[in-house]
């Protein structure tokens, strides 16, 4: 019988137990009732979790399913009655200090170790009656099942009763089963019990599936914190072009101050926009929203989008102008720094970037991306002005290629006619499951790459047994150099005596 059956045999029998027939005949009909139950419940628990993409339990084990059953369940030989919100469960002291709350009240001086009712305080919204149903029920089986719909309460539940292994079964449930649905609860949940590998695997989910697999409930589920943390990322996996982290934004917002509202996603901008142009004539000043009382919560996600490469195209700074969101200030500073850069580009003939710095790459690249439906060949450039570096992408029989543009292809704006020009660069490539899980990826790090005109180069050659469409590529680009800083004039300065 193993480690169960010794505990089993250590219970012993409860003093004053009745003898009467009909007494032993009630209590076996009551077992072989809950008995059923357990197991039907078992049944929809275990298909309800295949279902949702939990892990499969394996069969318990004759001893094990005997001892809950007969102890737990039915709660024969019990020597300590255990009352939590309202109800009451009927069971063993030891078992109860597999427990390491339990353990430590009941082997140390405390009044409670040698009380048999213990009325326990429930300081955590987050634990229910089913909940501590769960975690005692574990202490009496060799596995548990849980559904991840529970999970954040039986982790509430395992934590505040110290229960190790049943807590990392808890994480390991929440990382397999993240979705739109459930990843702003995990983050939360992983953050208030201490589990950081499974609040790091819901950033790394946010951040992969934010821009390409939006919807309306994860939009009105993520805190103002928790998006600031997001749009400041340089691993947000934006889809097309910065000016796309803006409007994201925008939906978003309109969705924390119109919680109410209810409607397909395509729709969503549509309003957003209604509802905006609907507040700027009803202001009485000119001034931005985020200038706004109302607004002013905002301001620091905003703070975040990469502006430069939103005014870089001229569509994108009419409805940035027209919106009156972002405050004047921040794109009068953004247009100087444009301004001067495109000055140091054609006066100065900066050739772009000499070495990567990873904190100025990582803060200033700019963010774009694309979604390829399924296999064939493409070639695209992403809107906006980029400095005279006309960069048209190709994919094509497995391979990623960047070619520089000076003269073979038309284009619609300026044209470097430099000999040389250098970009830094970092490319990812990602395929996802339907609930955003990343399937398979590829990554090429940061570098430097040095184009004469119209030269091309491939940058990444994929492997076929690892490619799954639809394929979204994420890139970040920079392409001139950091602005020189001004040299301090360090000859004294004499007066006259």
């Amino acid at each position: 019988m193993g480690a169960l059956g010794s505990r089993l045999a250590a219970v012993g029998s409860r003093p004053g137990a009745s003898s009467c027939e009909c007494e032993r005949r009630k209590r076996k009909r009551l077992r072989r009732e809950d008995d059923d139950d357990d197991e039907e419940e078992e049944d929809r628990a275990e298909s309800e979790a295949r279902e949702a993409g939990g892990p499969r339990r394996k069969k318990l084990k004759s001893t094990s399913k005997y001892i809950y059953q007969t102890l737990f369940l039915a709660g024969e030989n019990s020597d300590i009655t255990i009352c939590a919100l309202g109800q009451e469960w009927h069971l063993h002291k030891i078992y109860l200090c597999q427990s390491g709350y339990f353990s430590s009240m009941f082997s140390g001086s405390w009044k409670e170790s040698s009380m048999s009712h213990i009325e326990l305080e429930i300081p955590d919204q987050n634990i229910d009656t089913e909940a501590l149903q769960v975690v005692f029920g574990s202490l009496y089986r060799d596995d548990v099942l849980i559904h991840p719909s529970r999970v954040v309460t039986i982790l509430a539940a395992a934590c505040m009763l110290q229960l190790d292994a049943l807590i990392q079964q808890c994480g390991e449930i929440m990382k397999e089963t993240i979705s739109s649905k459930s990843v702003c609860s995990f983050y939360t949940a992983a953050g208030t019990y201490g589990l950081d590998s499974v609040r790091q695997k819901c950033l790394e989910w946010l951040l992969n599936n934010l821009m390409t697999h939006q919807s309306v409930d994860l939009l009105k589920d993520l805190s103002i914190v928790l998006m600031e943390k997001l749009i400041s990322s340089p691993d947000l996996f934006v889809m097309q072009v910065e000016m796309d982290v803006y409007t994201a934004l925008k939906k978003w917002m309109f969705l924390q101050l119109v919680p109410s509202w209810n409607g397909p996603l395509k729709q969503l901008l549509t309003d957003a926009d209604a509802w905006f142009s609907k507040r700027r004539k009803e202001s009485c000043n000119c001034s931005s929203f985020l200038d706004t009382e109302q607004g002013q919560k905002f301001a620091g996600v905003f703070s975040h989008i990469r502006l430069q490469y939103v005014i870089n195209d001229l569509v994108s700074a009419k409805i940035i102008e027209r919106d009156m969101i972002i405050p004047s200030g921040w794109l009068a500073a953004m247009y100087k720094q444009q301004w001067y850069a495109m000055l140091r580009t054609e006066q100065d003939n900066d050739l772009g970037p000499k070495e990567i710095v990873k904190e100025e790459f990582e803060g200033r690249s700019m963010r774009c991306g694309r979604k390829l439906a399924k296999d064939g060949d493409y070639c695209w450039r992403w809107t906006g002005f980029s400095f005279g570096f006309d960069l048209l992408v190709t994919y094509t029989n497995r391979f990623i290629i960047f070619k520089r543009n000076s003269l073979s292809q038309p284009c619609g704006g300026a044209v470097s006619l430099l000999p040389r020009r250098n970009i830094a660069f970092r490319l990812r490539l990602a395929s996802f499951d339907s609930n955003g899980k990343v399937i398979c990826s590829r990554a090429v790090g940061y570098q430097i790459l040095s184009l004469e005109k119209d030269q091309e180069q491939i940058v990444l050659n994929l492997d076929s047994r690892l490619l799954m469409f639809p394929l979204y590529i994420c890139c970040n680009f920079l392409y001139t150099s950091a602005e020189a800083k001004p040299e301090v004039d360090e000859q004294p300065v004499h007066g006259e005596n």
